[in-house]
């Protein structure tokens, strides 16, 4: 695994943790915000992962 990929991949773990524990405590629109960084850093993680992929098939 691409070491960028596993960052942004850890990223989207330790985002979603915050983005569940916000919306827990109440603060929706922090949520939000932590749930649209976890979109960004899971499509970074796939670009990342398929363009790896793709550059070894070549």
């Amino acid at each position: 695994m691409p070491r960028l990929a596993l960052y942004a991949l850890v990223v989207c773990v330790l985002a979603l943790a915050a983005a569940v524990t916000s919306f827990v405590q109440g603060s929706v629109l922090i949520g939000i915000v932590w749930v649209l960084l976890v979109g960004l850093s899971s499509n970074m993680a796939w670009y990342y992962l398929r363009r790896r992929k793709a550059g070894a098939t070549q």
